[in-house]
């Protein structure tokens, strides 16, 4: 048994591995100059450090109890009926996303609010799509909601307040839409009552109670317009301390991010690469030019495909060049953030979300999840794109 988990543990490793080992050779040979690495790193290693401390936050504060506290308290606030459940959990999902991003929801959000559908004896499959469909789709409007957030706002040079002022008619549509599909194609799961089960009190209270203060003042501190890695940073090594004294035996070395890591350094190194020796000049033709409308459709649409063909980090990074305005970049966003619903390696958090319910022993056909999603897809976008057109516009 231990052997097979040693196995499956070096299996999810290779594809990390084998990006970081490739762009690590890009940088090698030459194929990625040392000026172009500079520059990248530059731009990327405090994106790689914000990564890092908030899964060390979110790892903690889900070991302190918080997420399960917090959907205990939305079961009791639900009353016995379904749809109030529902609607509770796309609230928990959607501030989720927005203020600690899209893997946080796949990771820690997915399995506390499927497991409460199961007590409550609900079918689980609702909970579990409307938390990968807010996932995506609700992460356009802060930078830290999405890593292709972070590195536009650090192309643009925008504050927390004027990028969210630049998304936020696409990031309302991004999640009014799917929340209006769900409903249709699960109202009749929706229904009913449900009988709420007692809340067990956390086994630690004061360290429950240090994490979510940590976290209250956290999530002001990411739109405050300071670089987003040093309050990260400070609420980690917070923490840490704090389970250092009172849970050091909770404290393991799983906690470090180290395949989404690896993945996003080798991922970085290799487009760099690949933009290094003509790849812009290669897709000027295939994005479009321009602001009008059937322009950012273009470039929206072209990110989406590519998403999922490959993965939307590398879409985003190929793509980023040709976006070459605010309103050309947002619609860039719209397509690789809103877009990955169709395949299941679209975005990294898909993934993650999967595993999480193949550990509940929760089905999931990936023929209906592509054909849905490819519904969303087809109508999310297209007025995404159209509230941004209409809404630049007016600016």
């Amino acid at each position: 048994m231990k052997q097979f988990a040693w196995a499956r543990a070096g299996r999810s490793y290779l594809l990390p591995g084998a990006a970081l080992a490739a762009g690590l050779a890009a940088l090698a040979t030459g194929i990625l100059p040392l000026p172009a690495f500079a520059g990248l790193a530059g731009r990327t290693v405090p994106i790689l450090a914000f990564v890092l401390a908030m899964s060390l936050v979110t790892e903690l504060v889900d070991e302190a109890g918080l997420f399960r506290a917090v959907t205990g308290r939305l079961a009791a606030l639900g009353r016995g009926r379904v749809f109030t459940l529902w609607l509770l959990v796309i609230a928990l999902a959607t501030v989720s996303t927005v203020f600690l991003s899209l893997d946080t929801t796949a990771v820690l959000v997915t399995p506390v609010v499927v497991l409460l559908a199961m007590h409550a004896g609900i079918p689980p499959l609702p909970f579990a799509l409307t938390s990968i469909w807010l996932a995506n789709t609700a992460s356009l409007l802060l930078p830290v909601s999405n890593l292709t957030n972070l590195l536009a706002q650090e192309r643009l040079g925008l504050s927390p307040v004027q990028f969210a002022g630049l998304v936020w008619a696409p990031a309302l549509v991004g999640l009014l839409v799917p929340i209006t599909l769900l409903w249709l194609a699960f109202r009749r799961d929706l229904r009913g009552l449900y009988r709420p089960r007692p809340v067990r009190p956390a086994s630690d209270r004061p360290l429950l109670l240090l994490a979510a203060g940590t976290l209250v003042v956290l999530l002001p501190a990411l739109v405050s317009g300071l670089p987003v890695q040093y309050p990260a940073l400070a609420a980690a090594v917070f923490l840490l301390a704090v389970f250092l004294r009172r849970r050091p035996q909770a404290l393991r070395w799983s906690m470090v991010p180290w395949r989404p890591l690896m993945l996003t350094a080798g991922l970085f190194m290799l487009m760099e690469a690949l933009h290094a020796n003509g790849l812009t000049q290669l897709l000027d033709g295939v994005a479009g030019s321009g602001e009008a409308l059937p322009a950012l459709l273009q470039l929206a649409g072209v990110g989406a495909g590519a998403a999922n063909a490959v993965n939307n980090l590398p879409a985003y990074l190929a793509l980023e060049p040709v976006a070459d305005s605010p309103a050309r970049l947002a619609a860039l966003l719209i397509g690789v953030n809103l877009g990955p619903l169709v395949s299941p390696w679209a975005s990294l958090a898909t993934l993650l979300w999967h595993e999480r319910l193949r550990v509940l022993n929760v089905p999931v056909r990936w023929g209906g999840f592509a054909l849905a999603g490819l519904v969303a897809l087809l109508l999310t976008l297209p007025l995404a794109v159209l509230a941004l057109w209409a809404v630049s516009g007016m600016q």
